[in-house]
Protein backbone atom coordinates (compact mmCIF):
# COMPACT_ATOMS: atom_id res chain seq x y z
CA UNK A 1 0.00 0.00 0.00
CA UNK A 2 0.86 3.01 -0.85
CA UNK A 3 1.36 6.11 1.65
CA UNK A 4 1.26 9.87 0.53
CA UNK A 5 2.47 12.79 2.42
CA UNK A 6 1.93 16.26 1.20
CA UNK A 7 5.60 18.13 1.83
CA UNK A 8 4.70 21.33 3.42
CA UNK A 9 8.05 22.50 4.62
CA UNK A 10 11.41 22.56 3.47
CA UNK A 11 14.73 23.03 5.66
CA UNK A 12 16.42 26.40 5.02
CA UNK A 13 18.25 26.68 1.61
CA UNK A 14 16.61 23.73 -0.27
CA UNK A 15 13.99 24.39 -3.32
CA UNK A 16 10.91 23.00 -3.01
CA UNK A 17 8.54 22.56 -5.93
CA UNK A 18 4.77 22.93 -5.10
CA UNK A 19 4.36 19.47 -6.33
CA UNK A 20 6.54 17.65 -4.79
CA UNK A 21 5.39 14.87 -2.04
CA UNK A 22 6.36 11.93 -0.31
CA UNK A 23 4.94 8.40 -0.53
CA UNK A 24 5.99 5.31 1.65
CA UNK A 25 6.16 2.00 -0.48
CA UNK A 26 8.54 -1.05 -0.35
CA UNK A 27 11.70 -1.27 -2.32
CA UNK A 28 10.13 -3.61 -5.17
CA UNK A 29 7.17 -0.91 -5.49
CA UNK A 30 7.31 -0.23 -9.17
CA UNK A 31 7.51 3.55 -8.31
CA UNK A 32 10.97 3.01 -7.03
CA UNK A 33 12.28 0.58 -9.93
CA UNK A 34 14.23 3.58 -11.95
CA UNK A 35 15.66 5.24 -9.48
CA UNK A 36 17.21 1.94 -8.19
CA UNK A 37 18.40 1.05 -11.81
CA UNK A 38 20.39 4.38 -11.99
CA UNK A 39 21.42 4.12 -8.57
CA UNK A 40 23.19 0.75 -9.45
CA UNK A 41 24.74 1.86 -12.46
CA UNK A 42 26.33 4.55 -10.69
CA UNK A 43 27.55 2.37 -7.92
CA UNK A 44 28.81 0.49 -11.08
CA UNK A 45 30.54 2.97 -12.96
CA UNK A 46 31.83 4.56 -9.99
CA UNK A 47 33.41 1.70 -8.73
CA UNK A 48 34.63 0.07 -12.07
CA UNK A 49 37.73 -2.24 -11.57
CA UNK A 50 37.16 -1.87 -8.05
CA UNK A 51 34.04 -3.92 -7.13
CA UNK A 52 32.99 -6.64 -9.13
CA UNK A 53 29.58 -5.80 -11.06
CA UNK A 54 27.70 -9.28 -9.61
CA UNK A 55 28.87 -7.65 -6.19
CA UNK A 56 27.51 -4.64 -6.99
CA UNK A 57 23.75 -6.86 -7.72
CA UNK A 58 24.17 -8.57 -4.58
CA UNK A 59 24.18 -5.17 -2.65
CA UNK A 60 21.24 -3.90 -3.91
CA UNK A 61 19.16 -7.02 -3.08
CA UNK A 62 21.19 -7.63 0.19
CA UNK A 63 18.23 -6.56 1.92
CA UNK A 64 14.34 -8.05 1.99
CA UNK A 65 11.70 -5.42 0.99
CA UNK A 66 10.21 -6.57 4.65
CA UNK A 67 13.22 -5.26 6.13
CA UNK A 68 12.01 -1.47 4.90
CA UNK A 69 8.68 -2.14 6.24
CA UNK A 70 6.84 -0.76 9.23
CA UNK A 71 7.01 -0.75 12.27
CA UNK A 72 10.47 -0.95 12.18
CA UNK A 73 11.53 0.71 8.73
CA UNK A 74 10.54 2.86 6.01
CA UNK A 75 11.34 3.46 2.24
CA UNK A 76 10.43 7.08 1.07
CA UNK A 77 10.38 8.19 -2.53
CA UNK A 78 9.90 12.03 -3.38
CA UNK A 79 7.70 12.43 -6.48
CA UNK A 80 7.48 15.04 -8.85
CA UNK A 81 4.19 14.87 -11.17
CA UNK A 82 3.80 11.13 -10.25
CA UNK A 83 7.44 10.30 -10.89
CA UNK A 84 10.44 9.44 -8.41
CA UNK A 85 13.39 11.84 -7.95
CA UNK A 86 14.90 11.04 -4.78
CA UNK A 87 14.47 8.80 -2.25
CA UNK A 88 15.96 6.62 0.62
CA UNK A 89 15.17 4.07 3.58
CA UNK A 90 15.72 2.54 6.99
CA UNK A 91 15.78 -0.03 8.70
CA UNK A 92 16.08 -1.67 12.24
CA UNK A 93 19.52 -1.90 13.46
CA UNK A 94 21.69 -4.01 15.17
CA UNK A 95 21.85 -1.98 18.41
CA UNK A 96 19.08 -1.05 20.36
CA UNK A 97 17.14 2.66 19.44
CA UNK A 98 19.08 2.88 16.62
CA UNK A 99 17.88 2.82 13.09
CA UNK A 100 20.43 2.27 9.76
CA UNK A 101 19.82 4.98 6.63
CA UNK A 102 20.20 3.14 3.58
CA UNK A 103 20.55 4.07 -0.20
CA UNK A 104 19.25 7.61 0.01
CA UNK A 105 19.73 9.27 -3.71
CA UNK A 106 18.58 11.76 -6.01
CA UNK A 107 18.37 11.06 -9.80
CA UNK A 108 20.67 12.67 -12.16
CA UNK A 109 17.84 15.04 -14.00
CA UNK A 110 17.42 16.68 -10.57
CA UNK A 111 20.63 16.88 -8.80
CA UNK A 112 21.95 20.14 -7.08
CA UNK A 113 18.17 20.92 -5.90
CA UNK A 114 18.93 19.73 -2.34
CA UNK A 115 16.44 16.64 -3.02
CA UNK A 116 18.87 14.51 -0.68
CA UNK A 117 18.52 16.62 1.85
CA UNK A 118 15.37 17.01 1.76
CA UNK A 119 14.99 13.12 1.75
CA UNK A 120 17.64 12.73 4.91
CA UNK A 121 15.15 15.17 6.31
CA UNK A 122 12.46 13.29 5.96
CA UNK A 123 13.89 10.19 7.28
CA UNK A 124 14.98 11.12 10.16
CA UNK A 125 11.37 13.20 10.91
CA UNK A 126 9.93 9.19 10.26
CA UNK A 127 12.56 7.71 12.53
CA UNK A 128 11.99 9.87 15.67
CA UNK A 129 8.36 9.22 15.02
CA UNK A 130 8.89 5.47 15.33
CA UNK A 131 10.77 6.14 18.68
CA UNK A 132 14.71 5.98 17.21
CA UNK A 133 17.22 8.30 18.54
CA UNK A 134 20.24 7.12 16.76
CA UNK A 135 20.92 6.66 13.21
CA UNK A 136 23.99 4.84 11.80
CA UNK A 137 24.75 4.78 7.88
CA UNK A 138 27.33 4.09 5.91
CA UNK A 139 28.72 5.34 2.32
CA UNK A 140 31.14 4.00 -0.03
CA UNK A 141 34.51 6.00 -0.48
CA UNK A 142 34.08 6.79 -3.94
CA UNK A 143 31.42 8.71 -3.50
CA UNK A 144 32.17 12.45 -2.20
CA UNK A 145 28.60 14.13 -2.10
CA UNK A 146 27.12 11.46 0.08
CA UNK A 147 29.63 12.09 2.72
CA UNK A 148 29.08 15.79 2.55
CA UNK A 149 25.79 15.72 2.98
CA UNK A 150 26.30 13.62 6.49
CA UNK A 151 29.04 16.05 7.21
CA UNK A 152 26.75 18.90 6.43
CA UNK A 153 23.85 17.90 8.50
CA UNK A 154 25.12 16.96 11.51
CA UNK A 155 26.78 13.56 11.10
CA UNK A 156 29.84 12.37 12.95
CA UNK A 157 32.04 10.64 11.22
CA UNK A 158 33.05 7.11 12.84
CA UNK A 159 35.27 6.15 10.33
CA UNK A 160 36.33 6.53 6.99
CA UNK A 161 38.67 3.55 4.58
CA UNK A 162 39.82 3.29 0.80
CA UNK A 163 40.27 -0.01 -0.73
CA UNK A 164 43.43 -1.12 -0.48
CA UNK A 165 43.98 -0.42 3.57
CA UNK A 166 43.39 -2.87 6.06
CA UNK A 167 39.89 -2.04 7.08
CA UNK A 168 37.43 -2.92 4.67
CA UNK A 169 36.34 0.12 2.12
CA UNK A 170 33.18 2.64 3.55
CA UNK A 171 32.64 5.78 5.46
CA UNK A 172 30.96 4.97 8.19
CA UNK A 173 28.46 8.03 10.43
CA UNK A 174 26.17 8.61 13.25
CA UNK A 175 24.16 11.12 13.98
CA UNK A 176 21.80 11.36 17.65
CA UNK A 177 18.63 12.41 16.77
CA UNK A 178 16.46 15.58 18.11
CA UNK A 179 13.13 13.81 19.72
CA UNK A 180 10.28 15.73 21.48
CA UNK A 181 11.89 16.09 24.56
CA UNK A 182 15.00 17.76 22.74
CA UNK A 183 18.88 16.27 21.90
CA UNK A 184 19.11 12.75 22.88
CA UNK A 185 21.51 11.83 24.68
CA UNK A 186 24.70 9.94 23.56
CA UNK A 187 22.96 7.00 25.33
CA UNK A 188 21.55 4.51 22.68
CA UNK A 189 17.38 4.14 24.09
CA UNK A 190 14.64 1.53 23.28
CA UNK A 191 12.17 1.81 20.50
CA UNK A 192 8.78 1.90 21.75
Amino acid sequence: MTQALSVSFAPPGIQTAPDDYFVYVLPNDPLARPLLEELAYEYSSRYAGLVDPEEIDREMQRYPAEAFQPPHGAFVLLLRNGEAIAGGAFMRHEDPGTTEFKRIWASRQHRRQGLARKVLAELEAHAVRLGYTRVFLGTGPRQPEAVALYQTNGYTLLSSHDFGEDEPPGVLFEKYLVTQNGPHAATPGTIA
